[in-house]
């Protein structure tokens, strides 16, 4: 019985993950902690990041969130900070030790990528990320209907 799309999709996100979580171990951290790192590093200096705002960017539930922030700040890559307008809001700031990870974790992430798109041309890459864009937006609109 041939795949369809949702099984072909779930299969590579499974196997991007394991290799990534493979390929992070050695700086003692999980792709998707890499994620919201990353995310926090490149926008925590434009506006407070805060917890909500991770959970709707990675369609993460607070728990699953609170687990990774937590973690993270174990680990020493972020703290929470209060806010002067609301103490009750803690904002995200990465640590100097965050900054310094981010170059290994990138070229980690940049390796992952070279195998995952070896032998494919520049113009597949590119039609492969516009048909997943567009099947993220199906879902999307999808959801939304389901939601009226």
């Amino acid at each position: 019985m041939e795949k369809d799309c949702g099984a072909w999709i779930n299969l590579l996100s499974r196997k991007v993950k394991r290799r990534l979580n493979a390929t992070l171990q050695g700086v003692d951290i999980t792709f998707i902690q890499s994620q919201v790192i990353f995310y926090i590093l490149n926008h925590w200096q434009e506006a407070p990041v805060f917890q909500r705002d991770i959970e709707q960017v990675f369609s993460l539930s607070r728990s699953t969130a609170t687990g990774i922030l937590q973690q993270l700040e174990e680990k020493g890559l972020l703290r929470r900070e209060s806010v002067e307008s609301d103490a009750r809001l803690k904002s995200l700031v990465p640590t100097g030790r965050a900054a310094q990870l981010d170059a290994e974790v990138r070229a980690c992430l940049r390796q992952t990528e070279e195998v995952l798109t070896r032998g494919l041309s520049g113009g597949q890459v590119q039609l492969f990320k516009e048909t997943l864009a567009a099947m993220a937006q199906n879902l999307d609109d999808a959801e939304a209907e389901n939601a009226r």
